[in-house]
């Protein structure tokens, strides 16, 4: 078990929508020696600036965070440099980390990895049994190979490197950008546009068959210090919640929320994505002691009461 306030923590991505939840949870457990990387700064990217990145923090730990990230829209307009950027962040942080000597990095992968017709629920086992769901398989591979890249480190040289899969986050500082954004925030700021123009229906991409497990974000970041502390094996271990919903039953319960009144129309001519997603969360129970808390009608409430005021601000 690794003390973290005795450590200097490297952590990608601590800016982020769910960098900033684990920059916190750090912060109580004592760190206070955390290097943030921003963007602007260094290009994770590109092999110099992530060499200077370890010059300027001198890590014990690296929290890889880090990630090109979005919905399925984007991911279809951008599938070379989802995987391009994931992958050379991931492969050129770790590969710095063995050489620098860092004494354990905690990868984050995802569920988008795993096979589009898994048997649900997900088991870790199970992830090499297929080809990803098509519309984020780049996505999902670059960062699966942060997994093959784990395993070896640790076979040929030792390293003390773990890898996590969380699910679909949401919570209050998503991002709400519709050109990027997941399925929680897209549908709340279109309910809220559709009440902002008085429109009388929205639509909404897909059949609503899909389902989907979703874990509220302060919950995976408590996840992530768990394991950072007390997790040192091998097998990659998912985070979740284990509840699933149908986007057919979410849709009700945002627009309850945001106080849309219209119509729901269903575009089916555009993509579902996978048809269902639910993960086996006993590894992370077992291994770390991690098990989700937070209700998911009260996370979507935090959420939408989140969104309100920071969406009338920016107008």
């Amino acid at each position: 078990m690794i003390t973290l306030s005795q450590k200097r923590i490297l952590l990608t991505g601590g800016s982020g929508f769910l960098g900033q939840f684990v920059a916190r949870k750090l912060k109580e457990r004592g760190c206070r020696d955390i290097f943030i990387p921003r963007s602007a700064q260094y290009d994770l990217v590109d092999q110099a600036a992530v060499k200077q990145v370890f010059q300027d923090a001198r890590p014990n730990v690296v929290i890889h965070l880090a990630a090109r990230v979005g919905g399925i829209g984007a991911n279809q307009k951008q599938p070379g440099r989802f995987f391009y950027e994931n992958l050379m962040m991931g492969v050129q942080l770790m590969e710095e980390a063995r050489k620098v000597g860092v004494e354990k990095f905690v990868a984050l992968g995802t569920i988008c990895a795993y096979p589009k017709m898994t048997p649900v629920p997900f088991k870790e086992d199970d992830l090499w049994n297929g080809y990803p769901e098509e519309t984020n398989a780049p996505y999902g591979l670059a960062k699966k190979m942060l997994l093959v890249q784990s395993q070896s480190y640790r076979a040929q040289y030792g390293f003390n490197s773990i890898f996590l899969m969380p699910v679909n986050l949401y919570g209050p500082g998503d991002n709400f950008d519709p050109e990027s954004s997941h399925v929680i925030p897209a549908l709340i700021r279109k309910c809220f546009e559709a009440i902002d123009s008085h429109a009388e229906e929205i639509v909404i991409w897909g059949t609503g068959r899909a389902t989907r497990e979703f874990l509220y974000v302060e919950d995976c970041a408590e996840a992530i210090v768990l394991a950072a502390e007390r997790y040192d094996k091998p097998a990659p271990v998912n985070i979740g919640s284990g509840f699933e919903i149908s986007i057919k039953d979410l849709v009700p319960l945002i627009t309850r929320e945001t106080g849309f009144k219209g119509r729901v129309i269903w575009d089916d001519s555009k993509p579902d994505g996978q048809p269902q997603r639910r993960l086996d969360v006993d590894r992370a129970k077992k291994e770390f002691g991690f098990t989700a808390k937070t209700d998911f009608a009260q996370g979507l409430k935090l959420v939408v009461e989140w969104y309100r005021p920071a969406r009338s601000n920016s107008r």
